[in-house]
């Protein structure tokens, strides 16, 4: 039993080292197609932080505030968008809590003898 699990242990190690040096060979392989450097190429979201310590954010090139966010938030409360998934969720969840705490109420008054 000792040996199976070395040799799980060392397999798990050695295709997570595998995939570790497959990304990395895939990076440089993506850097050596472009074939060449190029300063104006823009990472897909950047930070900047002015003088007077407000922070600027931009997504794919692409300037993003608070302002803007704020307007997307009162377009969706306006929306009063409806999702099944979430109430779903919502009603599961609450269900599996009163459940829970019915049961180790149960669990308590049991051990405690009432």
């Amino acid at each position: 039993m000792k040996i199976f699990m070395l040799k799980a242990l060392f397999l798990a190690a050695f295709m997570f080292v595998s995939v570790l040096f497959g990304m990395q060979q895939a990076n440089d392989g993506i850097h050596r197609m472009k074939g060449f450097h190029d300063e104006d190429f823009k990472s897909a979201l950047t930070l900047n932080e002015t003088n007077e310590g407000e922070v600027q954010a931009s997504v794919l090139g692409n300037d993003v505030s608070s302002h803007d966010l704020q307007q997307k938030k009162e377009k969706l409360e306006e929306m009063k968008a409806y999702n099944f998934f979430s109430s779903v969720g919502k009603s599961i969840s609450e269900g599996l809590s009163e459940l829970t705490e019915k049961t180790v109420a149960l669990i308590t008054d049991l051990i405690a003898g009432k």
